[in-house]
């Protein structure tokens, strides 16, 4: 099932935040987009050589502003300012989001089903980790809620410009197209915060090395080929269902690279949202079987 594909690049993207604050603590955020996307869409560039269409050019540079530019500058600003599993457990949120924008710009009803699951998986992320315990940055939560419209939008039109153009070339130029975006902004940036963008390359280490090595390869060039080649063969909604990988990510990430600790509540909540998060896609392939067997 394709969910299950989908729940890889969510696992990927869900280890962003603790290796970020273990390999890569007090990069600019703007530094650490560039370092992210370039990269990886040249690497991609590298293995299958490929140029957009004289009428791609604009989606394309649209789609790599919205889905990778602004989107990783709020990925690691959450990094920087929010607990990693909290990171994770809020971007549960996507599916509901998804669902209201879809029935709003598409006129398509969920199904009961995915509403339920939906909202489930919102109360059990609220039960795994009360925000109204844990202190939260303000800052950080804007990004949290930036992310969420931007990986629906941007998922949206990378879907439409799909049907045109090769899931490969959207990819590898989004990426590169995003990377360019960022780059004259993280310069102003740079600019007038001089003494973080110093101290990050004065003290680069191999530590460092390996975290840019994993963002911008596997949780990049692989997660975010693998999304662009599902989201030609599924629905958004039914994608950010998958996306029950990241916090899975975010926890077990945390506990190792961390050392952060959670209850066996805890462990049982994260299995009953995985659990919530599969539910429409097998009641739904049991139902295509069910009436593939149906005597006609």
């Amino acid at each position: 099932m394709n969910i299950i594909l989908a729940m890889i690049p969510a696992f990927l993207w869900g280890t962003t935040y603790s290796a970020t604050q273990f390999t890569l603590d007090g990069w600019p955020p703007l530094l650490l987009g560039v370092l992210r996307a370039i990269p990886a869409g040249v690497l991609l560039l590298l293995i299958k050589p490929s140029l957009p269409t004289k009428t791609s050019w604009k989606p394309l540079l649209l789609i790599g502003a919205i889905n990778i530019g602004v989107f990783f500058c709020c990925i690691f600003v959450m990094a920087q300012t929010l607990p990693s599993a909290i990171s994770s457990v809020g971007m549960m949120g996507v599916p509901v989001v998804a669902m209201i924008i879809h029935w709003i710009v598409n006129g398509v009803t969920p199904s009961k089903l995915k509403i339920v699951c939906g909202l489930g998986l919102l109360v059990l992320a609220w039960q795994l980790f009360d925000p109204s315990s844990i202190p939260l940055n303000g800052v950080g939560l804007l990004a949290m809620a930036l992310a969420m419209l931007c990986l629906i939008i941007g998922s949206m039109l990378t879907q439409k410009i799909g049907k045109n153009v090769h899931w490969w070339t959207i990819v590898t130029w989004q990426l590169i197209f995003g990377g360019m975006v960022l780059i004259p902004i993280a310069l102003i940036h740079a600019a007038i915060h001089t003494d973080v963008y110093v101290q990050a390359m004065s003290t680069f280490s191999w530590k460092n090395m390996m975290g840019i090595v994993w963002i911008s390869g596997f949780n990049t060039a692989l997660g975010y080929g693998l999304y662009v080649w599902l989201i030609q063969r599924m629905s958004i909604v039914d994608f950010t269902f998958g996306g029950i990988a990241n916090p899975v990510a975010g926890i077990s990430c945390g506990i190792v690279l961390l050392n952060e600790s959670y209850t066996a509540e805890q462990f049982l909540l994260m299995m009953a949202m995985i659990v919530t998060s599969l539910l429409p896609q097998v009641i739904h392939a049991r139902q295509q079987v069910k009436h593939t067997l149906q005597p006609r």
